[in-house]
């Protein structure tokens, strides 16, 4: 059985002594309560030193972004090096917010995760479509691009320990959220038609695939309860202690 996971992406979001009371809550309620989730945090880069100092090994630290360079000459950039020297377990690969806002390519996100994968950072690969692309009917093929190159050098050795996160670009940050049928239709397009041509049923069964866009705790348990949906890829209700806390204890319900 695959083991769900909730992960927090806080973005571009708060300061420091409501990061540092937010961590201390994540910590607490985990260990009180022993989730039987994944738990993981995304905060801005300034704070993963000391996120991985206040989080317990029970939830692991992961980065927003990470880039395709070793070192070197790249201003404003983080590189793997970097992030392991603060123990980070994942990255966050291809959202939707650097494909759009920042121009990332599909290939450029491709050499992201094989950057990750070589320095031992596992990686959650964002994908989705627009509401254009979805209203012309493109959205799978869309999607199927998307990860084809996001997955083009990951080995099969490798892939099992690799996230995909499926995020309807129209759903995040918009308070509209796929129907648990849409996102079970997605979530089984990509295990079945996406990652099992490329890796065969036993791996593809083995991938966790979470959906992103506008999770709340009146909506988690009914998209984590369909078959091949993993989990949440967490955006605003991540930045609520209380919410992220019931949307973890719905992870562990529908387990």
């Amino acid at each position: 059985m695959r083991t769900k996971i909730v992960a927090g992406n806080w973005k571009m979001n708060m300061k420091w002594v409501d990061a540092k009371s937010l961590l201390l809550g994540i910590n607490q309620y985990v260990n009180t309560h022993k989730p039987n989730c994944e738990v993981i945090v995304c905060p801005p880069y300034p704070y993963l030193d000391n996120a991985t100092e206040i989080l317990s090994g029970k939830v692991q630290v992961g980065s927003q972004n990470i880039s395709e360079y070793e070192k070197g000459a790249y201003t404003g950039e983080i590189s793997a090096e970097i992030l392991n020297s603060f123990d980070v377990s994942y990255a966050i690969v291809g959202h939707s917010e650097r494909r759009s806002i920042f121009k990332e390519s599909n290939e450029q996100i491709g050499e992201k995760v094989k950057t990750a994968i070589k320095n031992n950072i596992n990686t959650i690969i964002c994908c989705g479509e627009t509401l254009e692309e979805r209203q012309s009917d493109n959205h799978k093929k869309i999607v199927k691009e998307q990860l084809e190159a996001a997955l083009a050098d990951v080995s099969d050795k490798d892939i099992a320990n690799q996230v995909i996160a499926y995020e309807p670009v129209w759903a995040i940050g918009t308070g509209e959220t796929a129907s648990p049928a849409q996102a079970q239709e997605m979530h089984q397009f990509i295990r079945r038609e996406i990652l099992e041509s490329k890796y065969g049923n036993d791996l593809s069964d083995k991938v966790r695939i979470l959906y992103g866009g506008s999770v709340k705790p009146g909506n988690a348990e009914e998209l984590f309860s369909k078959p091949d949906i993993d989990g949440g890829l967490i955006g605003g209700a991540s930045l609520k202690e209380d919410d992220f806390a019931s949307i973890i204890n719905a992870a562990s319900r529908t387990q």
